[in-house]
């Protein structure tokens, strides 16, 4: 049984045994007004190629004079990426996102696009007529789309992907950010106020152990110990690709902006069944409000009710289906490992409040207040920064 999103308004792949050690790793330092021989030459990019959205961010030095070599092509790259927050018909920039930061000596400012991965092909003939292409040699890359497009990216564009594990990134990533950014990691308070509710900064200075719950296309869960002591220890194939597919097929809609859309105007309890469904009201000996969810799409048993479901209440029923399972897994995890802080991270969750309410929730009510979720601002760009971080290291 489940928390139903109406509760909240009415009430105040394979698993890995071993530890994973990360390599490499990110750096940060003290600013300098020079630039030394010895840093790497910009632009500097990373991508976190994904089975649904690919992610890419670009540090743009600020505070230095740049080589000869480097002037031309970053002052290129910096005039075209910023002149727009699009590229093309699908790309977008995160403005909102834009970090000013210190990586190797050199401050910057970090900018942060996507776009769907399939417009990988869209994706590399704009680098081929913008000459972006011409002016890098090397792109550190991560995700399952660095391994299935390397070939592409070589024959299309004579580009080099430089691999690195995306997980590995991911931790990496993460902690850089939030070391940079004072305001990254959040959590909310009171999420049965629905809109309303707040955005309260949690102190991230000293967070181990954590889990990382990783909503991708799908969910991967880490237990990470240290900055380079983590295993993944679960994960579910049901994950943000699961509800813009199954959107897909029950609505018509087209994108995962469309979904979220929908699922913002419907009304989950059409479609779902609830304790008081079969009860008549609350299950008081096991302490399960009338609200609490019995059966995702129990009602769609019934002819009646699936002529009276809307798409916007498919919709919704599917976003708090997949979020309750997601968070469920993650409880149990948490409860395993003896962790009482768990992370969650990914591109589901951005424009996605009601799943950010709904983990919320449920892992204060159901852990009885010993499990947080936290939240982060740059949600799902973490491997990204983790892999730009592994290639100016590696060029040092």
């Amino acid at each position: 049984m489940e928390t139903s999103d109406s509760s909240l308004k009415k009430s105040s792949s394979t698993d890995s045994d071993s530890c994973c050690r990360g390599g490499g790793g990110s750096s940060s330092g003290n600013s300098s007004s020079s630039c030394s021989p010895t840093h790497s030459a910009a632009p500097w990019f990373g991508m976190d190629i994904g089975g649904t959205l690919v992610k890419l961010v670009y540090f743009e030095p600020t505070d230095c004079d740049y080589t000869e070599s480097e002037k031309e092509t970053v002052k290129k790259i910096t005039h075209y990426l910023r002149k727009s927050l699009s590229y093309g018909n699908t790309g977008k920039r995160d403005i909102h996102l834009e970090l000013k930061c210190t990586i190797n000596n050199r401050n910057g400012i970090l900018h942060f696009i996507r776009f769907p991965t399939s417009e990988m092909s869209a994706f590399l003939s704009l680098a081929r007529s913008k000459g972006i292409a011409n002016m890098v040699t090397t792109v550190c890359a991560t995700g399952g789309g660095a391994y299935k497009f390397e070939k592409k990216f070589l024959e299309e564009i004579n580009l080099q992907l430089h691999k690195f594990d995306e997980l590995d990134s991911l931790i990496h990533g993460l902690l850089f950010v939030e070391s940079q950014n004072p305001h990254e990691c959040f959590y909310l308070g009171e999420p049965v106020l629905g809109d309303h509710c707040n955005r309260i900064p949690f102190d991230f200075s000293n967070p181990y152990p954590f889990l990382i719950v990783n909503i991708g296309s799908g969910v991967s869960i880490l237990a990470v110990y240290s900055s380079d002591r983590f295993k993944r220890i679960s994960g579910t194939s049901l994950g943000g690709g699961t509800f813009v597919g199954l959107c897909c097929l029950l609505t018509g809609c087209e994108t995962f902006e469309e979904a979220i859309a929908l699922a913002k105007t419907g009304d989950s309890t059409k479609v779902d069944k609830l304790v008081r469904d079969i009860y008549g009201g609350d299950y008081t000996k096991y302490g399960l409000s009338g609200d609490t969810i019995a059966c995702s799409f129990g009602h769609m048993i019934s002819k009646e009710k699936r002529e009276k479901a809307t798409k916007a209440d498919l919709a919704r029923a599917t976003l708090v289906t997949l979020t309750n399972n997601i968070g469920s897994i993650a409880r149990m995890c948490a409860l395993n490992e003896g962790i009482k802080h768990v992370v969650f991270t990914g591109n589901f969750l951005r424009v996605n409040q009601i799943s950010m309410q709904l983990l919320a929730y449920a892992m204060e009510f159901w852990s009885n207040g010993t499990v947080k979720a936290l939240f982060l601002e740059h949600e799902g760009y973490f491997g990204a920064v983790g892999c730009l971080l592994e290639l100016i290291t590696q060029r040092l």
